[in-house]
C-alpha cells in the first residue's frame, strides 16, 4: 500500500501530453479548472493520478490533486474538496488565490470510494505494458473508471469477456460477475442478449429476465414503473382503488396493454362517473384497453356535457329569480349622473369582466349570486347606461359593499364613490329591509 510520501512529481512527458490535450480541448480557456488523469506506479503499485489545470491571465497552472492506488484503501488528496457534488480546487500556493480556503491543504487522505473524478486519460496504453493486466481488455473498456475496473478484473477475470462482448456497463457489477461464475447458461444467455444487456437497463432487470425467461426490456419497464408507482405522491387514487395484493397484476396489465397509470386513471374515473361496477374484471381489466378507454372517455364527456348543460340551465334560472327578487335595489333616478343596475344573467357578468378586464365573469361570482351570498351591480353613466364603467359586489348579509372597481381593478373616481356610498348604499339597504 502506498502512502502520501510515495507520490512523485508529474513526469515531463505526461505533463507535455496534458498541456497539448488541454490546448486542443480549450483553445480559449475561461479560467475554470479542468481535470486529466494518468497512470503510473508507486512502490510497484498501479496508481491513478488526477491533475488539475487552469489558466490565470496568460499563465497555465497545474498540480496533482488526487492519487488512487489499486491496492490502497485510501485516496490521497491535496488542495481539493468536495461540496454539494462539486469539486473545489484551491490555488493558494500557486499565488492565484489571495486567501486560503478549507480545501487548501497538504497531502491528506479520505476513503478510497470518494474522489473518483471523471476525466480524460492521458496514457491508457501504459496499463497494457504491465504483464499483470496484459489481457484485461482495457483498450475496449468504454468508461474512465479504469482503476476500479482493474480491481474487479483481479478478482473476477470473467469481466474481461463482458468487455470484449461490448458489455462494459456490466463489467463492474458483482451480481452479474458472480452469476457468470456460477451458471454457464447465464453466460450464454447474456451473450445472446448482449445488445439489450448493454443498453443501460437495471442490473436487477437483466437478472430477473434471465430467471423468468422474459425479454429484458419488458422486465425493465415493469420494474421502472413499479418504482415510480411506489413513490409516495404518485397515483394516490389508484393505490386506494387497488386491492391489497393486486399491484403486481395491475402493473403487468398496464405493460401488456402498452399504456400507463395516467391513462388508466382517466379510464377509471370515467367508469366510476358512468356508474360501472369496477369490481368486475371486464371493466377493471378490459381485454383491449385502448378501445374501451376511448369508448368510456367519450361516454363520460357526453354525459358530463348533458349534466353541465342541465346544471347551467338551473343556474341561469336561479340567477334570474334572484335578480328579479332584488330588482328594487337598482337606482335609476333621472336627475343623478349615475345609475346602479343589478346583473340579470351570468352572461352579463362575463361581458362586464371582458370589457373592464377583471374577474367578475369568473371565480364563481354567478354561483354566489344564485345562492344569494352576494349581489353584483353595474354602475353606469346615466347618459350611456349600456357601457360598462364600474362593477360592485354587495353583501346581503352585512349590507356592505364588498368590492367596487373600475377597469383593470382600478379605484373609481371620488364622484362615483360618493354616489355609491352616499346615495345608492343607504337606498339599497332600505329596500333590502323592505324585502326582508
Amino acid at each position: 500500500m502506498i502512502t502520501e510520501f510515495d507520490i512523485k512529481p508529474i513526469p515531463k512527458n505526461i505533463l507535455n501530453k496534458i498541456k497539448k490535450l488541454d490546448l486542443q480541448e480549450y483553445p480559449k480557456p475561461n479560467g475554470n479548472t479542468r481535470f486529466y488523469k494518468y497512470f503510473t506506479q508507486y512502490k510497484r503499485e498501479l496508481c491513478e493520478v488526477v491533475v488539475a489545470v487552469r489558466n490565470h491571465y496568460k499563465n497555465w497552472y497545474y498540480k496533482q490533486v488526487v492519487v488512487h492506488g489499486i491496492n490502497t484503501d485510501k485516496v490521497y488528496l491535496q488542495d481539493i474538496g468536495l461540496t454539494m457534488g462539486f469539486y473545489k480546487v484551491g490555488w493558494y500556493r500557486e499565488g492565484i488565490s489571495q486567501y486560503r480556503h478549507w480545501y487548501d491543504y497538504d497531502w491528506g487522505y479520505n476513503d478510497a470510494k470518494y474522489f473518483r473524478i471523471n476525466a480524460p486519460i492521458i496514457n491508457k496504453e501504459y496499463i497494457s505494458l504491465l504483464e499483470k493486466y496484459k489481457y484485461s481488455a482495457i483498450d475496449l473498456y468504454a468508461y474512465t473508471d479504469i482503476l476500479n475496473y482493474l480491481k474487479f478484473y483481479e478478482k473476477y477475470p470473467k469481466c474481461e469477456l463482458l468487455v470484449k462482448a461490448g458489455m462494459s456497463n456490466l463489467a463492474t457489477s458483482i451480481q452479474i460477475l458472480r452469476l457468470c461464475e456460477k451458471e454457464k447458461n447465464f453466460c450464454k444467455w447474456l451473450y445472446k442478449n448482449k445488445y439489450k444487456a448493454s443498453s443501460g437497463y437495471y442490473i436487477s432487470s437483466i437478472i430477473n429476465a434471465y430467471k423468468q425467461n422474459k425479454d429484458i426490456e419488458e422486465v425493465y419497464n415493469f420494474e421502472k414503473f413499479k418504482k415510480y408507482f411506489a413513490k409516495e405522491n404518485n397515483f394516490q387514487n389508484l393505490k386506494t382503488f387497488l386491492k391489497h395484493n393486486e399491484k403486481d397484476k395491475f402493473l403487468k396489465y398496464l405493460i401488456k396493454q402498452n399504456t400507463d397509470g395516467y391513462s388508466y386513471e382517466d379510464y377509471r374515473h370515467a367508469c366510476e362517473y358512468l356508474g360501472l361496477d369496477m369490481t368486475i374484471d371486464k371493466n377493471r381489466y378490459p381485454h383491449d384497453f385502448k378501445k374501451w378507454h376511448d369508448i368510456r372517455i367519450d361516454q363520460y364527456h357526453t354525459k358530463k356535457a348533458e349534466e353541465d348543460a342541465k346544471q347551467r340551465k338551473e343556474l341561469y334560472q336561479k340567477f334570474a329569480n334572484v335578480a328579479n327578487k332584488y330588482l328594487s335595489l337598482e337606482r335609476l333616478i333621472v336627475k343623478e349622473d349615475y345609475v346602479c343596475i343589478i346583473a340579470k344573467s351570468p352572461q352579463q357578468l362575463v361581458y362586464e369582466g371582458e370589457q373592464l378586464h377583471h374577474c367578475v365573469g369568473q371565480m364563481n361570482y354567478d354561483q354566489k349570486f344564485a345562492r344569494e351570498e352576494s349581489l353584483i351591480f353595474f354602475i353606469r353613466n346615466r347618459l350611456s347606461p349600456n357601457t360598462p364603467l364600474v362593477t360592485l359586489e354587495y353583501s346581503i348579509k352585512t349590507h356592505k359593499v364588498l368590492q367596487c372597481y373600475g377597469e383593470h381593478d382600478t379605484k373609481p373616481s371620488d364622484e362615483i364613490l360618493n354616489f355609491v356610498n352616499k346615495k345608492w348604499l343607504p337606498y339599497a339597504n332600505r329596500k333590502l329591509r323592505q324585502i326582508a
